[in-house]
């Protein structure tokens, strides 16, 4: 009891739950090395983040393993060393994976350190795999046409011998007209 008032361990429940609750949700998370990067350049990328429905933070490791323990990216927490920012997905798998490849294109000091795929931990080169995936509504606009091409096929096979008869009268008096 008397550890709940303290204050310190108060604010590091409340970061442990924050997180767990960040990673139980995420469908994807990466962690990066953001040594060597400034404030500004911190800062341009939390603004990135936001903007992208990304969720950024700079915690301990010890809490970040806490907070782990029982989610999807439980095996994540034995590779945490160093000092690393934690992105995690909103709704969109490669979220997370599009914003740290396009930030580190423009700068050299971030690098990859550990990507994370609802159950499973993948290596830090397939970022790009990641952030290669289709955002909700392209994925939605792609099934959409992949259901819509059968029904477009059968409407101009059916169309067709009516499109044919027209041809060939329209051939016919052009024919006639020309005669």
């Amino acid at each position: 009891m008397e550890r709940l008032a303290n204050p310190v361990l108060r604010k590091k429940g409340a970061i442990i739950e924050d997180l767990a609750a960040a990673a139980a949700k995420a469908p994807a998370i990466v962690a990066v090395d953001y040594c060597g990067l400034t404030v500004a350049e911190i800062t341009a990328l939390r603004k990135s983040a936001r903007e992208a429905g990304v969720y950024l933070r700079v915690a301990k490791n010890t809490l970040v393993r806490r907070a782990l323990h029982g989610t999807p990216y439980a095996d994540l927490s034995r590779q945490i060393s160093g000092p690393l920012m934690w992105v995690f997905s909103g709704e969109e798998p490669g979220a997370a994976a599009r914003l740290i490849r396009d930030f580190a294109r423009e700068h050299e000091a971030l690098s990859v350190r550990l990507v994370g795929l609802e159950n499973q931990a993948l290596a830090p080169e397939a970022l790009n795999e990641l952030a290669e995936l289709p955002g909700r509504d392209e994925a939605l606009a792609q099934l959409m046409g992949a259901m819509t091409a059968p029904v477009a096929m059968l409407a101009r096979l059916l169309n067709e011998p009516a499109a044919m008869l027209v041809r060939a009268l329209a051939a016919a008096a052009r024919q006639r007209s020309s005669e």
